[in-house]
This record gives C-alpha cells, sequence and structure tokens, in this order.
C-alpha cells in the first residue's frame, strides 16, 4: 500500500539515473578508457567485416550475407549499450529522460532477439550446406536468404514492441534509480508501482522461451552436423567442415549462456547481474570480428587483401 501511494503517473516521470556499475574513484578513468576503446574496436572490427564482404566477390555466400547482419547487429547493440555505460563515468552522466529509457528498453530488446533469431538462422545454413550439399543453392537462394533475414528483423521488432509495451503501461514512482547499466526490463519493473507479476511472468515465458527454443534448434542443426562431419572420411575434410561451424558456435555460446543467466532470473537482484550484462552487451559484439576472422580463412585473406590494397591506393 505504502508503494502504491508513491505511484505517480508515468507520464509526469521526466527521467531515470542509471546507477551503472560499482567502482572505486581511482578506477573511474580507466574504466572510462576501457569502454570507449572497445565501442571503438568494435564499430571497427565489424565495419571490417562488412567492407571486405561487400568488396569481395568470393564472400558473396549466404554465409557472409548473415554475417553482414550479425556484424550490424553487433554495431547497433553497442551503440544503444555501451556511450550510455561510458557516460556513466562522467558527472550526471547517469541520467535518462523517461522517453530515451522507453527507447534503449525498444532498442536493446529488438535488436538482442534479432541477433537471437539470427544465430538460428545461420545454424540452419550451416546444416543445410554441409547436411544437404547437393541441394543448398536451390534451398539458400538469394531470395531465401532476403526472406529469412528480413524474418528475423520482423520477428525481433514485434517481440520487442510487446515487451516494451507490457514495461511501460505501469505507472512509475518516485524512485528513479535504475539498479543497472542500461534501462532493460528486469531492472525498469522493480522501480514499478503496483503489481508486475504478469511483466516477471511474460518476461520468463516469453523471452525465456525464445531463448531456448532458438538454442534448441540450433543444438539439433549441430547434432546432425556433427554426425554428417563424422561421416567424412578425410581428416581434411573433416577439419574443413568443422571451421565453418566452430566459429558460429562459439559466438552462441557467448550469447545465450548470459542471456539465460540473465532472463530466467526476472526478480534477481544479483549484483553479478550487470557483471553478466556487460559481457554479452560490451564484450560479445566487440570479440564476434575476432572470432570470425580468426577462424575463417576466407575471412582473413579477404581481410589482409583489403589491407593491402588500403596500401597501394596511395602509390596509384
Amino acid at each position: 500500500q505504502a508503494k502504491s501511494m508513491e505511484c505517480g503517473n508515468g507520464s509526469q516521470l521526466t527521467h531515470f539515473v542509471l546507477v551503472g556499475l560499482p567502482y572505486p574513484p581511482e578506477l573511474r578513468v580507466p574504466l572510462f578508457l576501457f569502454f570507449l576503446i572497445i565501442y571503438l574496436l568494435t564499430l571497427g572490427g565489424n565495419l571490417l567485416i562488412l567492407l571486405a564482404v561487400a568488396r569481395e566477390r568470393q564472400l558473396h555466400k549466404p554465409m557472409y550475407w548473415f554475417l553482414c547482419h550479425l556484424s550490424f547487429l553487433d554495431m547497433t547493440v553497442s551503440t544503444v549499450v555501451v556511450p550510455k555505460v561510458v557516460a556513466g563515468f562522467l558527472p550526471g552522466g547517469g541520467a535518462i529522460s523517461f522517453q530515451g529509457c522507453v527507447a534503449q528498453v525498444y532498442f536493446f530488446h529488438f535488436l538482442g532477439c534479432t541477433e537471437c533469431f539470427l544465430y538460428t538462422v545461420m545454424a540452419y545454413d550451416r546444416f543445410l550446406a554441409i547436411c544437404k550439399p547437393l541441394r543448398y543453392g536451390v534451398l539458400m537462394s538469394s531470395r531465401a536468404c532476403l526472406l529469412l533475414a528480413a524474418g528475423t528483423w520482423l520477428l525481433g521488432a514485434l517481440h520487442s514492441l510487446l515487451e516494451t509495451a507490457l514495461t511501460f503501461r505501469l505507472p512509475y514512482g518516485r524512485d528513479t534509480r535504475v539498479d543497472y547499466i542500461i534501462c532493460d526490463i528486469p531492472a525498469v519493473l522493480k522501480l514499478a508501482c503496483g503489481d508486475t507479476s504478469l511483466n516477471e511472468l511474460v518476461t520468463l515465458v516469453d523471452v525465456g522461451f525464445v531463448a531456448m527454443t532458438c538454442f534448441l534448434l540450433i543444438l539439433t542443426s549441430y547434432v546432425y552436423i556433427v554426425s554428417a562431419i563424422l561421416r567424412i572420411r578425410s581428416a581434411e575434410g573433416r577439419c574443413r567442415a568443422f571451421s565453418t561451424c566452430a566459429a558460429h558456435l562459439t559466438v552462441v555460446v557467448t550469447y545465450y549462456v548470459p542471456v539465460v543467466f540473465i532472463y530466467t532470473r526476472p526478480g534477481s537482484q544479483d549484483p553479478v547481474d550487470r557483471v553478466v550484462a556487460v559481457f554479452y552487451t560490451t564484450v560479445t559484439p566487440f570479440l564476434n570480428p575476432l572470432i570470425y576472422t580468426l577462424r575463417n580463412k576466407e575471412m582473413k585473406a579477404a581481410l589482409m587483401r583489403l589491407g593491402g590494397r588500403r596500401q597501394a591506393e596511395p602509390e596509384e
């Protein structure tokens, strides 16, 4: 009852304050520089992948088409999250307007959910390439690639619209301190007045169901993929087939484990959630370009040729 007395009209609430990461004062500047550098490297690494795929005709394949979408998602997710984390190390930088908080929740879940669906589509692509090689060109045609990519973006947008609308239909009171690094649904719901049990149930069922369903589909794809790889007689053939899947499988693990950890515990007060959030919102988008370039010979060769062209251009 005391909580309901403090409730006001959500439209009257002008801003929230992001608490951010706990840190000793002497680490303010090093942390500011760390996140800023990570953000710039994330943008640079993913831009290089986009540029390499665009310029190299031999990379105009479905796998790299979806990789371009992943790189763009990593850049945009990082842009939604990291600049506000960086600003949090500056005086007054933790403040975010009510409308800005709504936008951050929507775009964070829109992009995150789209990425979740995209990983599933990428696993399906690898399944067709290895288990159905003779029909791969037909099943993964340009039209099919376009429809699959568009579907991931549309489903992500609709999913996030539902989650955001349910979150901000609630009234919010005087407490504006969001005990998290960004405006995210579990953290914002703690400030809501009234009953949030429906929201927590929807978050657990919807987000958890989507993440776990996509993960199980990916796992099923890889069961068939591994089975097909083990039937390849030559060691070189097995190694080549596995190398095309290793990078994707690595980024799937680094993405899904933190997501499941956070969103299957919507009422959690554990401070470690903020550390886990930093990993999959900041570190994973930075690591993805490294994982795909270090594990992929075609991508490494394309980037080396791209670097060679850039050095040769001034001489011409």
